[in-house]
Parts: structure tokens; C-alpha cells; sequence
């Protein structure tokens, strides 16, 4: 079969399209046709060998996928199917190939009207967001949320999902563009980070009270300029470093108003629980059934273009997901 192999650590342009055997499934594992994959901003991390799960090289990266049940492990106990659509999170890497291997509780049925583009970018986004919002963030109705990096694979399903939760949803994005599309995706009010200050106008929208929740995937001067505008115990969910700067929490800011710093792992604790990690998707595919999300595309690339698709996510330039298709 087909996949994209990581041969040398580093950036996308070590990344090869390559001949490789059918994988086995484990006992407990499913095997699937790849239909397309989902790109993250933790797959850049991956081949650079940064992210919090190291692979050895050669490996096949990608976490996130979407596809046809092909075999399953005898040990799976779930009422699966051969032929059956599903799509599933793969913190192990694996995704960018034409088959996969994924743990039978990982997995969760597609919706029939979601195709295999918008499948495959779904897992982990809306996982990660849901997980974040109702788990971590303990996010109410009537609270103020507000969502850094708004546009993005992740930050869209935030603002959908805050949203769908009752909060009142603040986003910020770079671009008027940008905005308008989390403004289609039911923000209430949007924030231009390249011409105004997150800090500035959170203060303004809430009249000085400032955002309960922030949710955080870019790190960096985002970071910095919210945690000075939030609400007394306002919580601040760590998902990401998108920026490419880690920042420094000033301990004084956390005390002055009770701010708890929430650190959000979604594949960390996918590995610990599958079936429990499953779920915050599954909850999400009925909001899509119901017609309450609609996951957003902002380009595809064939699998042999791997390369090219991690610099479309690296560069920032699209909204929504980036995905690969076989």
C-alpha cells in the first residue's frame, strides 16, 4: 500500500511517499481503507519529534481518519461491520496511508450525510473541543467564552460547540475574512487580532466583566493579552502552542482573580480511556446528524502531496481543516 513515510525528523520536507506492507490488526484492533485524513498543527509536531508521544523513525504520521472497516480483531467486542464508514483519532500516527489499524473502541460510525473529506477531519477537532469545553472547562450557559485562533481546524468547532452549550462566544482570528467565517459559525462577536486588541475589545464586549473560559490553541501574545481580560475565576484551557511561543503564566495575574490554568491533553487521555474518548465525538456527530455543526474544509490534498499540506497548515492561510485524501 501507499503511505506517506517520515524517514528523518524535522520539517514536512522529509516526508516521502512510499511503498509499504498492509498493516495487522491486533486483536483488538480494526483495520480500515483510508478514504482521507485529517491534518493537526500536533502532526508538525510529530515529524519534528516535539510532540509529547515520540515515534521512531520510519513512521507514518497522521491522527486522524476516516474510511471503510476491512477487518476486525477478534478480540473487538463492538457491533462493527466489514464495509462499515467510521472515523477515529490515532494518537499513535498511522493516518496517512491508504490502511489503518485503530482500536476497536476508537472508533465512531459516520453520520450518512457527512462525507469522507468532512469525516476525516472531524475526530480530533471536534474531540478536543468538546472535551476541553464540558470535561475541563466546565463550561456554563450564560458564560462568555472566548476562542484564540477562531479560524482554525480546532478553533472553529469551539465556537460551534461553545456555542451549542449556551455561552455567549467571543472570537478572535487574523484577518476579516477569518472572521466572518467564525461569525458563520455562530460567533457572537469577532475580533480582528491583526488591526485590534484581544485585551481591549473583551473588555469592551463585556462591558469590563471580561470571558469565563478562554480557549487557548495558539499560545503566545494571544495568551497574554486574554488572561487580562477574564472574569473572576475565569478558566484558561492550555490546547496548543500554534504561535510557536510557549508562554510564561504570571502567578500574580492567576491569584488576583482566582484564574484556574487548565491544561488540555485530548489524546492523552483517548489512550487512557478510549471508549470515554470516543464519546465527545460521538456527541458531536449527533449535533452534526441535528444540524447544529457544520465542520468546515478549508483545502485538500492528494496523499502524495503530504509535503505541500503541512505547509498550507503551517502557513495559516486557510480556515477550517486541512485534509488528505487517497
Amino acid at each position: 500500500m501507499k503511505a506517506v513515510l517520515c524517514n528523518k525528523l524535522g520539517g514536512p520536507e522529509n516526508l516521502v511517499l512510499g511503498e509499504v506492507d498492509s498493516p495487522k490488526p491486533e486483536p483488538d484492533e480494526v483495520r480500515i481503507r483510508v478514504r482521507a485524513a485529517g491534518l493537526n498543527f500536533a502532526d508538525t509536531l510529530q515529524i519534528a519529534g516535539k510532540y509529547q508521544s515520540k515515534l521512531q523513525t520510519p513512521f507514518i504520521p497522521g491522527m486522524e481518519v476516516a474510511g471503510e472497516i476491512l477487518e476486525i480483531g477478534s478480540n473487538v467486542r463492538r457491533p462493527l461491520i466489514v464495509g462499515q464508514r467510521v472515523m477515529a483519532f490515532m494518537r499513535g500516527g498511522g493516518a496517512f496511508a491508504e490502511e489503518a489499524c485503530v482500536h476497536g473502541d476508537w472508533l465512531v460510525p459516520v453520520p450518512d450525510a457527512m462525507d469522507d473529506v468532512t469525516a476525516a477531519g472531524f475526530p480530533t477537532a471536534y474531540g478536543t473541543s468538546n472535551f476541553a469545553l464540558k470535561h475541563r472547562g466546565q463550561l456554563k450557559a450564560g458564560e462568555t467564552l472566548l476562542v484564540l485562533g477562531a479560524a482554525g481546524g480546532v478553533g472553529l468547532t469551539a465556537v460551534e460547540i461553545g456555542k451549542q452549550m449556551g455561552a455567549t462566544v467571543i472570537a478572535a482570528a487574523g484577518g476579516p475574512e477569518k472572521c466572518a467565517v467564525t461569525l458563520d459559525h455562530g460567533a457572537d462577536f469577532a475580533i480582528d487580532y491583526k488591526t485590534e486588541s484581544i485585551r481591549d475589545r473583551v473588555r469592551e464586549i463585556t462591558d469590563g466583566v471580561g470571558a469565563d473560559v478562554v480557549y487557548d490553541a495558539v499560545g503566545g501574545d494571544p495568551f497574554d493579552q486574554a488572561i487580562r481580560a477574564v472574569n473572576w475565576e475565569a478558566r484558561m484551557l492550555v490546547i496548543g502552542f500554534a504561535s510557536g511561543r510557549i508562554q510564561q503564566v504570571p502567578a500574580n495575574l492567576i491569584l488576583v482573580k482566582n484564574i484556574s490554568v487548565i491544561g488540555v491533553v485530548y489524546g492523552a487521555q483517548t489512550e487512557r480511556d478510549p471508549a470515554y474518548g470516543a464519546s465527545f465525538v460521538q456527541d458531536a456527530a449527533d449535533l452534526f446528524r441535528q444540524g447544529k455543526v457544520k465542520p468546515h474544509i478549508g483545502k485538500t490534498f492528494p496523499l502524495a502531496e503530504a509535503g505541500a499540506a503541512f505547509e498550507a497548515l503551517l502557513s495559516r492561510a486557510y480556515a477550517g481543516k486541512i485534509v488528505l485524501t487517497t
